[in-house]
């Protein structure tokens, strides 16, 4: 009787502009593309069993998990160099057991809404296509909260949360891009930062 194999884990960490996060990017994808998950706390991670066990480490402070990468906010009190490792077997095992990242199923598109006016489904589209992929790139998410009276309102997840270059980020590239984009556009706000 054949053994069945465990899939092979490749499992690489890149820094990013938050001193308090790193990327931890799997060799395939652990969620679909375009959807996030954002833990700031162990009890907001009910339904990611991966977020869990991390949590568990003191120093973890934040969980973000997107396409083929987890993002972990350590506290802090402690240097990467004393847990980076630590935590990166802890992923690579885990996954290598092929056990689930997260433990969700999603009906429809959790980005899109047919009843969103046109302006908010132009809006989601650009941060899909322009701004999801830059940010993801380090470590982070953002995500469309609200259009009122000319102001877009946006999440920032992951390693985007707490990090010192966000605002920067927020006003310079973001903004900057919505409203040459779509003149409705007048300003963009973070909510919850």
């Amino acid at each position: 009787m054949l053994k069945a194999q465990a899939k092979p884990v490749h499992l690489y960490m890149e820094a990013n502009p938050n001193p308090n996060s790193l990327k931890f990017v799997a060799n395939f994808m652990l969620v679909d593309d375009g959807v996030s998950f954002d833990y700031p706390s162990q009890e907001s991670a009910e339904n990611s069993p991966l977020a869990q066990e991390l949590f568990n480490f003191a120093s973890v402070e934040r969980v973000f998990v997107a396409s083929n990468f987890v993002t972990v906010t350590k506290s802090e009190s402690v240097e990467w160099a004393e847990i980076q490792t630590i935590i990166r077997d802890h992923i690579k095992s885990y996954l290598e057991a092929g056990k689930k990242v997260v433990n969700a199923k999603f009906d429809k598109d959790p980005l899109f809404d047919e009843n969103d006016s046109e302006i908010v489904k132009k809006i989601k589209g650009i941060l899909d296509e322009y701004i999801r992929p830059a940010v993801e790139q380090d470590g982070g998410a953002i995500v469309f909260h609200s259009f009122q009276d000319g102001v877009v309102k946006v999440l920032l997840q992951g390693s985007c949360s707490g990090c010192p270059s966000s605002t920067v980020t927020l006003k310079a590239g973001i903004q900057n891009l919505l409203t040459r984009m779509l003149p409705e556009v007048k300003e963009v706000e973070a909510e919850g930062i």
